[in-house]
């Protein structure tokens, strides 16, 4: 198995080279065969070779049945005719990375501001909506007629919307038999009308599964309030974007938002944070969510090629991440622990080196 790492910016070596460790630590566990491409991004190739993202890189991803990709500080990339493209659009838009999973869920030791307890999957449409990369062909999906006007294009399709609909339905179906559909309809009558036809139409085919619809801004106030009673949400590419991250931060920390990027044929392992410039190079990052993201990637991988070695490793993977946070000795600072992020790599590997040797 071929897997492409991407470092990026800020903290994205420091995570990467982290989840590779404990990938490493699978395969030696459970035989898994994985070898690793590495290409460069963001900074480090725009000052190398004038592109934050050379086009090699696509060709690379291609060949690969994954890709783990670091944060990368796309923000702060010059224009794009100046070679400042971001990363992580590239991907989703030429792998055709079409759902973007998000899982939040509180644990009972890790302190969490939600109000109480809850467990839910947010599934993100990624390829279209008001994102200004993902929008047309050629050219940006903003633009200014005049220097004091500006302008953004919405692109909402039925092929898109139903793809993602029946994403959300399918893993409703492996949860609680319940999705929720976030718009805001009311406003967008339009666009949000036709994703929300296209979600109906696919509700029918799913009778076994209840189904609703929320306004995003009232969607934003019940998560608050009580996220327990939602367990699949499907959004549009910005509604799904915000509100993971409030669910997130609702679950403990946005340091703990795994993220799974995925199409038909590929899949990409992506933390929902950013690059967190300010303590890149410390030992100071969480790699919790890059790692969690990677074994939703093995997940992704097992049930596909229907391998019980990946699926082994990745729910490994995920006892031995929550384990060591469940541990106040083993937290990362931003957890209000004392590791840095070598030691809880560490730490995290030999959880899961002993759970291997109980088993044995």
């Amino acid at each position: 198995m071929k897997v492409l790492v991407l470092e990026g910016d800020g903290i994205g070596p420091e995570i990467t080279r982290a989840t590779v460790d404990v990938l490493a630590a699978a395969d030696k566990l459970f035989g898994l065969n994985i070898e690793y491409d590495r290409a460069t991004i963001g900074f480090d190739a725009l000052k190398a070779e004038g592109t934050t993202f050379p086009p090699r890189t696509l060709d690379l991803a291609r060949a690969c049945e994954g890709v783990v990709l670091g944060p990368v500080s796309h923000n702060e990339y010059p224009a794009i005719a100046e070679g400042g493209l971001n990363p992580s659009g590239e991907l989703r838009k030429h792998l055709d990375l079409f759902a973007n999973i998000r899982p939040a869920f509180t644990r009972d030791a890790v302190p969490y501001p939600s109000r109480v307890p809850f467990d839910l999957v947010i599934v993100r449409e990624n390829t279209e909506g008001f994102y200004a990369d993902r929008s047309m062909f050629a050219g940006p999906g903003e633009y200014m007629p005049t220097p004091d006007i500006a302008l953004s294009t919405r692109k909402v399709t039925r092929a898109a919307s139903e793809r993602i609909a029946e994403e959300a339905f399918r893993l409703a179906r492996l949860r609680r038999n319940k999705v929720t559909a976030v718009h805001k309809a009311n406003v967008l009558r339009i666009s949000d009308g036709l994703f929300l036809s296209v979600v109906r139409e696919v509700a029918q085919r799913f009778p076994e599964v209840a189904y609703e619809e929320q306004l995003v801004d009232a969607m934003a106030a019940l998560l608050v309030r009580d996220a327990s009673q939602f367990d699949v949400i499907v959004a549009t590419n910005m509604f799904g974007d915000i509100l993971s991250d409030e669910a997130s931060e609702l679950a403990g920390s946005l340091g703990l938002g795994a993220s799974l990027n995925l199409g038909k044929t590929y899949a990409v392992a992506q933390a929902q944070h950013g690059s967190a410039p300010s303590i890149a190079g410390k030992d100071l990052a969480n790699p919790y969510a890059l790692i969690a993201s990677s074994s939703m990637m093995l997940d992704w991988l097992g049930a596909r090629r229907d391998r019980s070695d990946l699926l082994s490793a990745a729910k490994q993977i995920r006892q031995a991440l929550d384990s060591t946070i469940d541990d106040p000795k083993t937290r990362t600072k931003d957890l209000g622990g004392t590791l840095g992020t070598k030691a809880f790599t560490q730490a995290v590997i030999e959880k899961m080196q002993a759970s291997s040797t109980l088993k044995a």
